[in-house]
């Protein structure tokens, strides 16, 4: 598959150093093993930035509401602010100075008062098929183990024969309930994988037959808008070509109106120069809907393929996305 990573480092040089901060700079977390592996490589790659030592930061783990339930779908619950609700609060109650996120994770619309200070090289985009070896290798009638509308669409709309089932968790746990037999086969992100490790588990899913999710493999750092330090700082370590990827994602997101019932697919390649593939789904799979468009990045090229898709799909995709209405 071609174009899963951008070719260049892309990393805004900084002017100049900001001295050591006197007080460790609080990172706030999820206390899932993925978020704190990402929360290091967070506080890596800016400590190498600045030549600080890493007593210079202060990762400060948090439990989030998203991994106390874990027997029902976050749409059901809450949706993404499940993940970033915690942090949130104690970024706003100076708690923690900023704070890391999966950005496939955050939700569309954000505060004022906080800013995406930095974005993280993107890793590998793509899903992962665990329990066979292709998705036409899986047996007839298998059930699929993911709780992901855009996965268990995305899966439906090429084998309408499988059964989606229920499945919540850690990287580990769902890995486990595998193995357990709760599912014959599950999907994971490549990047997680990568990033716990683990990078030889399962096959991965190549686009363009398959599409990851919005935002999928990047790491976002977020602090207070007011905190000019902290934005200066975290300046140093923001990943131009990721940032032009995601936000236009997020920009996609905004105007298709979608939420976490929504099945969205997307994949952008390029840097200053995007080219974006999506696929809406309805959520049992049956109708889809597709479209590509190629824009300079921070033009509206995803707001105006979101309103060329929307004006296309069926009652049965667009009673999905409220942008439909617009």
């Amino acid at each position: 598959m071609a174009d899963l990573a951008p070719k260049s480092d892309g990393v805004s040089p900084s002017p100049a150093k900001p001295p050591r901060p006197v007080k460790p700079l609080r990172l706030g977390t999820r206390q899932s093993p993925l978020a704190m592996a990402q929360a290091h490589e967070a506080r890596d790659r800016l400590c190498t930035a600045h030549g600080w030592d890493e007593a210079s930061i202060e990762i400060v783990p948090v439990l989030a509401s998203g991994d106390k339930v874990l027997d029902r779908p976050l749409a059901e619950i809450g949706g993404k602010a499940l993940w970033t609700k915690e942090l949130d609060g104690w970024l706003h109650e100076n708690r923690i100075d900023f704070a890391v996120h999966s950005m496939k994770d955050v939700e569309t619309v954000r505060p004022d008062w906080l800013t995406i200070a930095a974005l993280l090289p993107r890793a590998d985009v793509r899903d992962v098929l665990v329990g066979a070896r292709t998705i036409a290798a899986i047996p007839p009638g298998a059930r699929v183990g993911t709780s992901a509308p855009r996965r268990a669409a995305q899966m439906l709309n090429m084998r309408p024969d499988l059964t989606v089932v229920g499945f919540r968790g850690n990287v580990a746990t769902r890995l486990a309930k595998l193995q357990a037999g709760e599912a014959d086969v599950t999907l994971l992100a490549a990047a997680g994988l990568e990033r716990l490790g683990e990078s030889g588990v399962g096959t991965p899913l190549d686009a363009p037959d398959w599409l990851p999710a919005p935002a999928q493999g990047a790491i976002g750092i977020e602090c207070r808008t007011d905190d000019a330090a902290t934005r200066e700082a975290l300046a140093a370590i923001d990943h131009a070509p990721t940032r032009a990827q995601v936000m236009a994602e997020r920009a996609l997101l905004l105007a298709l109106g979608g939420n976490c019932h929504s099945p969205i697919a997307v994949w952008t390649r390029g840097e200053s120069e995007l080219t974006m593939t999506v696929r809406l789904y309805s959520p049992d799979g049956l109708v889809r809907v597709e479209g590509e468009a190629s824009f300079r990045a921070d033009s509206d090229g995803p707001a105006r393929l979101a309103a060329d898709l929307l004006a296309d799909a069926p009652e049965a995709v667009a009673a999905h996305f409220s942008g439909a209405s617009v």
